[in-house]
């Protein structure tokens, strides 16, 4: 985002009164007011004390919702907690309408120096994983592992099914796909989301579509609502060109925390190819490879996904955690293929 550019939303204490956001079984919501920023965090009370914290951050459109299902797997493993971006959820706009992953990123950096957890378990879908990344490479201190699913990290090759996402960013487009879009119903909408990002839509069960509905209804009411979704869509694209220091890439090598790194075969999103350049850059990866995954493994397959986290978590541990992937715990090799940590630099991939 252009540091000239003003922000365009109104401020919170204006915004109207909308449907409550949805509390799934077992979960709880609350406000944290930081400098700058308020975030909303959905978080999962612990039955048993001393569980070490793991944060989730969403991807572009998403919320903290996307992350119920894993979380829900891995209750009784960790202490987990989801953001609201700013702008997204439940969460209203950051004060200073920056919206790019540096400005998610400081939003992330400034929730954990204030809740004073120590290093968590940090992970991240899409644009979440962009932010995240950035945030294990900055502030290590803060970060024990990275679960990375479909981290949205530069491509040279960019997926025909992505571009629409992408132009989103540029100034106008929100606008003009608003009007050409003023007359499809929130379930033409859901279908659509559906399609780009799973896998396989037909597994979405209709309670979960009808919850999806009901989600976006809600945040349609917004009026923040699109202009959170193209400024953050620009700032992918923002970052995508810096180089040096600065570009995602070079600070993935950066990161020292052990990362586990999901990608599915079906995204339309990002590439499945990048998952070797990923590999590859990451200094302490594990990759995990989910053929018939889309872009949001974690709602697809959360058991697989929670799986290799444990294992991962036991890596880090030093209990001697085993292969992370579908070829363990029970696994078969249609859920996924795990290469066995740095094996997965194996062979060439363009990349930035």
């Amino acid at each position: 985002m252009s540091s000239t550019e003003s922000p365009s939303a109104p401020a919170a204490s204006v915004l109207p009164r909308v449907a409550p956001v949805r509390v799934g079984e077992g979960e709880r919501l609350r406000t944290v007011g930081l400098p700058g920023v308020t975030l909303t965090v959905r978080y999962r009370p612990s039955a048993r004390a001393g569980l070490p914290r793991a944060l989730y951050v969403h991807g572009l459109g998403g919320s903290s919702q996307n992350w119920s299902d894993l979380m829900a797997e891995l209750d009784g493993v960790v202490a987990g907690e989801a953001l609201d971006l700013p702008g997204f959820g439940d969460s209203p706009p950051p004060d200073d309408g920056d919206y790019s992953v540096t400005g998610h990123a400081r939003a992330v950096i400034r929730y954990l120096d204030a809740a004073g957890h120590g290093p968590v378990h940090l992970f991240g879908n899409s644009l979440g994983g962009a932010v995240t990344t950035r945030v294990a490479a900055v502030r290590p201190d803060l970060v024990r592992t990275l679960t990375l699913i479909s981290p949205a990290l530069p491509e040279l090759r960019i997926q025909r099914t992505a571009v629409p996402t992408g132009l989103l960013g540029v100034p106008g487009i929100a606008a003009l796909f608003t009007r050409m879009s003023k007359d499809w119903t929130a379930e033409q909408r859901v279908r659509g989301v559906m399609g780009l990002c799973y896998g396989d839509p037909g597994q979405v069960t209709p309670e979960a579509f009808r919850q999806a509905v009901e989600e976006l209804e809600r945040r349609l009411q917004l009026p923040y609502f699109w202009d959170a979704m193209a400024r953050s869509a620009r700032g992918i694209v923002n970052a995508y060109t810096l180089g040096g220091q600065h570009g995602l890439w070079r600070q993935a090598e950066r990161v020292l925390a052990p990362t586990l790194l999901v990608y599915g075969g079906r995204d339309q999103l990002v590439g499945y190819r990048m998952a070797r350049k990923a590999a590859r850059s990451f200094r302490d990866s594990r990759l995990l490879t989910l053929p018939d995954a889309g872009h949001v493994a974690m709602m697809e397959y959360p058991g697989v996904v929670a799986r290799a986290f444990r294992e991962l978590l036991a890596q880090a541990e030093g209990d001697g955690g085993t292969e992370a992937g579908g070829a363990g715990d029970g696994g078969t090799d249609d859920e996924g293929t795990d290469t066995g940590g740095r094996t997965a630099a194996e062979g060439t991939e363009a990349g930035s």
